[in-house]
């Protein structure tokens, strides 16, 4: 199972907003065992979110997006959903008659945005919640507000469960130079593994990580066995857990 993200909106492309909803969704997605492959951040656009979210849509089981989601002009997301998957939008019932009951004779146009979906958008309900999260094919849509994003995500979120990553780390005391063509070795030779290698700056006693990932524990297991066996067993520091 793999993901994307999309966060949507002007004042994070230009700095007057920082992204916090990307760094949670990733720790998020890695504990759940859903494997991370996009990240993109695009503006307030109808034309781009449609474009972005029609091609993250066919090469991802999920899509998770941020923001824009909201009762102003500049709340588009669901208007760029609707264009990127070919289906108009359509005031939903369930969320006009929610907006209705809360606002009461308060409610504005504007208002009504907010429940205004690409048609056949699926309202994903959680016990106690006033407000669905919406599901549009495979995209979920979240809010922009990290507070809102994380109370959304904690209904959400074992929808998204699967078998967990399986991590070990190698702890070296020698530069990544003297180590590369073992790790190329090791990488064909596992091709289900995911090796990475990574330079170590500050006081440590050692210079390199390398980490070992995948869901096929055998297989790290051997990829692990395999790359210690090339080396010479002195500059092997010690072994972990991820």
């Amino acid at each position: 199972m793999d993901a994307a993200i999309l966060i949507i909106g002007n004042e994070v492309l230009s700095g007057r907003v920082r992204d916090e909803n990307s760094p949670f969704l990733v720790d998020e997605l890695r504990g759940l065992g859903v494997r991370l492959g996009r990240i993109i951040t695009v503006p307030d656009d109808i034309p781009v979110i449609a474009s972005v979210v029609s091609e993250l849509s066919g090469q991802f089981d999920h899509v998770i997006t941020c923001g824009g989601v909201g009762p102003t002009l500049d709340d588009v997301t669901f208007a760029g959903l609707a264009k990127g998957f070919g289906v108009p939008l359509t005031l939903e019932p369930t969320l006009e008659r929610v907006v209705k009951e809360h606002l009461g004779d308060k409610v504005t146009d504007a208002h009504l945005r907010m429940a205004t979906v690409p048609e056949g958008a699926q309202l994903v309900w959680a016990t106690g919640t006033s407000w669905p999260t919406i599901l549009v094919r495979n995209v979920l849509v979240l809010p922009g507000s990290p507070e809102l994003v994380k109370e959304k995500w904690a209904l959400v979120r074992e929808r998204f469960r699967t078998d967990p990553f399986i991590v070990r780390r190698v702890l070296l005391c020698t530069d990544e130079a003297v180590i590369a063509d073992s790790l190329e070795a090791v990488d064909e030779a596992f091709p289900s593994v995911n090796l990475g290698s990574y330079p170590v700056f500050e006081p440590e006693d050692h210079e390199t990580l390398v980490t070992f990932e995948s869901k096929d524990q055998e297989a790290v297991s051997g990829a692990v066995e395999s790359f210690v066996s090339r080396l010479d067993p002195a500059v092997v520091v010690r072994i972990e857990r991820g």
